[in-house]
């Protein structure tokens, strides 16, 4: 069968190649690849920045968001043929640690757990794979052309379950949300925001191309003026903040209502220096009562409840999330970036 396979840490070693068709280990699922979405994760793993092969191998199969069709399903698997399934990216380490050991893999806490696609276990960008039931997540057939967006919609469904887990500590009845980026992980957590009733602000830089349209048909508010200026004027109750941009991050903590949380789900990269007055965000953040909190990966949980959302949610308007889909040949394309995506999507069928 045919899969994009890389080299990790060596760059511009990622090529589709022949390898061997999967064979399911007892009990599991074998699943016809339909989609893998390509985030930022896999193309540092292109470039040579990040990436573990399997142990014993040179190569991994990359893809962690998934999409696929069962082929076969061992009886009481609870999957049938024909089910439209996504795969859970990450799995307990050999010596799971507490929180893994209780389910949340996504808190491990000995950072011995393995992730499909990217840390010693294959992806899903193949032509078939297999996946145990326990890490399957049944879809709605109705998002069959969306469902890509599972593993992104997973982590901001755990963004919200600690902004509401931490909110919970006292008297909580949020009603602003301002979220920082429009990319897939920013407009779902608009999407989820909206789902609970709130009121929904996006902030980014573009001022063209499909984002401030698809925020706008979401019933959302979109800025693209500074973070400082919007935070003022929208005083939210909590921020999603979903750039990376120290900047960003440094206004985001700062800039919510009092009593308000901030969540952290965008990855900086290091090595650069932003002048900060800690003083003065350490008074904020204590007189009123302010939270920050960083939220990385999902567990099976996650999923099921990312699940729910993608299915209360209008398909139409969760298709304008994925601005290209290509080939399994145009990989190359799919991993270079462009100013106007919001999704990229590689076709595997």
């Amino acid at each position: 069968m045919r899969a994009l396979t890389v080299e990790p840490l060596k760059a511009n070693t990622a090529e589709v190649r022949e390898v061997p068709d999967p064979e399911p280990g007892d009990g599991e699922l074998l699943v016809e690849g339909l989609a893998t979405g390509v985030c930022g994760t896999d193309r540092e793993i292109a470039a040579g920045e990040y990436g573990w092969a399997p142990p014993g191998r040179e190569r991994l199969v990359l893809g962690h968001e998934s999409l696929g069709r069962v082929r076969g399903a061992p009886a009481g698997s609870g999957f049938s043929s024909g089910d439209l399934v996504v795969g859970v990216v990450r799995r307990p380490g050999p010596e799971p640690c507490g929180a893994c050991a209780h389910g949340e893999f996504d808190m491990c806490r000995n950072g011995r757990y393995t992730e499909r696609g990217i840390k010693e276990l294959d992806g899903f960008g193949s032509a078939l794979w297999t996946v145990e039931p326990g890490y399957a997540v049944k879809l709605d057939p109705r998002l069959a052309d969306v469902g890509v967006l599972m593993e992104p919609a997973s982590v901001v469904a755990k963004a919200w379950d600690q902004v509401e887990k931490v909110g919970g500590r006292a008297w909580f009845e949020p009603e602003r949300v301002l979220v920082t980026g429009a990319g897939p992980i920013g407009l779902l957590a608009a999407l989820l925001g909206v789902q609970r009733g709130l009121e929904v602000h996006v902030l980014d830089v573009a001022t063209e191309g499909p984002k401030p349209e698809v925020t706008a048909a979401l019933g959302a508010r979109y800025h693209s003026s500074g973070m400082a200026e919007v935070a003022e004027r929208v005083r939210p109750d909590i921020i999603i903040e979903a750039t990376g941009v120290p900047s960003v991050i440094f206004e985001a903590m700062t800039g919510n209502a009092a009593y308000g949380v901030v969540c952290l789900t965008g990855v900086s990269a290091g090595g650069r220096r932003t002048p900060v007055d800690v003083g003065g965000a350490n008074r904020e953040i204590v007189l009123e009562n302010d939270v920050v909190v960083g939220s990385v990966n999902a567990n099976l949980g996650h999923y099921e409840a990312a699940a729910e959302a993608l299915a209360a949610a209008d398909t139409g308007w969760l298709s304008r999330l994925i601005t290209r889909r290509l080939p399994l040949d145009r990989f190359a394309e799919a991993l270079t970036a462009r100013p106007d995506d919001i999704k990229v999507v590689l076709e595997l069928a």
